[in-house]
């Protein structure tokens, strides 16, 4: 049997309105099946917790096969995985067009998606993927909201006991205000001048950067007005990503058709769609087709869309940037997950590239977070050890910034730091444009 292809991975099309995607025993044949290859293989053993208790669950067994385990012991192996993809991207030999047909990521997927179906997905996973609801509240009671959910609050042991969230993980601040509510005043008109004045880009500001975090945003703001890109901030509603991690995918389908819809009037007047979260990137351009592939809209969409990094190096290679002024400057880029699962290459690197004397060095290991995963209590000492390769990989560059184009990986990263007794300490762990606008001196 041939191992690997010479054809580029592809991936099917998501059959979730289809009744067969929900039969139980078919898919407890195909986790066998997909195990078994697994088993014989084992190149994924170093990447995210499900291969290990695989393995652990295959070697500890009587017979030490796939055909003789029981079915209820596969829970731990679908719930570890983090739907990362980095199996499919970079380890697998078996993925598509391979006659095995192996697509680990969504064959877990699959089994949340029945478990959602059967109403078993959990209170706060549930809770915790209304990221609209949830962001449009912490925003309004953002000064108590921020108090209680710091690391080391006295809230925090209460909130551990109540929801099962570590009360060791990061949590995001609330803003006060939403970012769209923000634009108008802090938007910068295009500059003239710049090589490419002209283009226009509508950010989607992703739920994270319309109610947490801004800085990207602001920074994002700042340096394609300066290049001449025409800018609008919008956030119609979340892109579902935690959803989809849940196995909602009608709920994500009808994300997908909003957004869309909302967006396809912009995409025809010339505009470019630029999220600022790469997970949010990932949906729109390629897990919202898998799920929707005769949708014109979600198409258009997914053609349109562009990764935060991947928009600034397309403005240099298409138009040229305005001049920017050297920083001989080390600088450490986490290589994210759902940025490598968009199959562009380190855009993050290329574009600190662009900067004069710029060392810029990636790092590809996992973070270990793994979106809302990680911040549960069984999994957070987890999620701190899957990323402490790539905290030992920072340490060894000992750089002058460190960056990540995940907003929730940063912060984690800084936990795995100390828990490494590394002496690289950053202030903050920002995506790469930060250190872009600080290059410029905007």
């Amino acid at each position: 049997m041939r191992e690997g292809s010479l054809d580029a991975p592809t991936r099917h099309p998501i059959p979730w309105q289809e009744e067969a995607f929900y039969d139980e025993a078919d898919l407890d044949a195909e986790l066998r099946r997909v195990f078994d290859i697994c088993h014989g293989c084992r190149r994924c053993f170093n990447l995210c917790d499900s291969f290990p208790k695989l393995f652990d669950l295959i070697d500890e067994s009587p017979n030490e096969d796939v055909e003789h385990l029981e079915s209820g012991d596969f829970k731990p192996i679908t719930d570890a995985c983090t739907l990362c993809d980095m199996c499919f991207m970079t380890k697998c030999p078996y993925v598509p067009p391979h006659e095995f047909n192996l697509d680990f990521p969504h064959l877990m997927l699959r089994a949340r998606a029945i478990e959602n179906r059967k109403g078993e997905t959990g209170f706060m996973d549930k809770r915790l993927a209304e990221t609209d609801a949830n962001g449009k509240l912490g925003t309004v009671f953002s000064d108590f909201a921020n108090v209680a959910t710091r690391e080391g609050s006295f809230a925090r042991p209460l909130i551990q006991a109540v929801s099962g969230i570590d009360k060791r993980a990061h949590l995001p601040e609330f803003a006060d205000v939403p970012l769209t509510k923000r634009a108008g005043a802090i938007r910068h008109a295009p500059n003239a001048q710049a090589p490419a004045f002209g283009r226009k880009a509508v950010l989607y500001a992703s739920c994270y950067g319309e109610f947490n975090d801004q800085t990207v945003g602001e920074a994002a703001l700042k340096l394609l007005a300066h290049n001449g890109v025409e800018c609008r901030v919008e956030h119609p509603q979340c892109c579902g990503m935690p959803k989809f991690e849940n196995g909602d995918l009608g709920a994500v389908a009808s994300s997908a058709e909003s957004v869309a819809a909302f967006f396809a009037p912009l995409i025809e007047q010339g505009f470019d769609i630029v999220p600022l979260t790469t997970s949010c990137a990932l949906m729109l351009k390629f897990e919202w087709p898998l799920l929707l592939p005769d949708n014109a809209a979600v198409k258009k969409l997914s053609q349109a869309t562009f990764d935060l990094s991947e928009y600034v190096v397309d403005l240099s290679k298409q138009h040229g940037l305005v001049p920017i002024e050297a920083m001989p400057s080390g600088i450490a880029v986490h290589f994210a997950c759902h940025a490598r699962a968009q199959n562009m290459g380190p855009k993050a690197v290329e574009m600190l590239k662009l900067i004069p004397e710029a060392r810029p060095q990636v790092v590809e290991r996992c973070s270990g977070h793994g979106g809302k995963w990680g911040i549960f209590k069984e999994n957070f000492d987890t999620a701190i050890k899957v990323g402490k390769a790539a905290a030992r990989a920072i340490d060894k560059l000992k750089p002058d910034y460190v960056v990540s184009e995940c907003p929730l990986a940063g912060p984690h990263l800084k936990q795995v730091l100390k828990a490494v007794d590394s002496d690289v300490t950053p202030e903050r762990i920002g995506h790469p444009i930060e250190v872009m606008v600080k290059a410029y001196g905007l």
